[in-house]
């Protein structure tokens, strides 16, 4: 699963860096991004996404961060070259990682 974070662009390069098969998901409502239909349909990926379940998980989260077992302030943990993503989620599943961080 590839996660794009931002614009048009940014989401873009997910469903241009998945392979054939592969997933591309997003959380929330992206407003005026516009995507082109013929490259989505066959680029062969699945586009999946919807807003996020914050009613649902806020309390727990509330819990964690009230309880200094998680800090909200840091997302990323490792910051890789997007050729590395298959180090990133190796680093990911080992949880050596929280949240990789991939740049071009």
């Amino acid at each position: 699963m590839i996660e794009a974070v931002g614009t048009q662009q940014s989401m873009m390069q997910a469903i241009r860096s998945a392979r054939p098969g592969g997933h591309v998901g997003f959380v929330g409502v992206s407003h005026d991004v516009h995507l082109p239909g013929d490259e989505l349909v066959f680029a062969e990926v699945h586009l999946q996404g919807g807003p996020a379940p914050v009613r649902r998980l806020l309390p727990e989260l509330t819990g964690l961060i009230w309880n200094r077992k998680i800090n909200p302030g840091k997302v990323f943990d490792l910051t890789l070259p997007l050729e590395q993503a298959a180090d990133g989620y190796r680093a990911m599943d080992r949880r050596d990682a929280i949240k990789v961080l991939l740049q071009p």
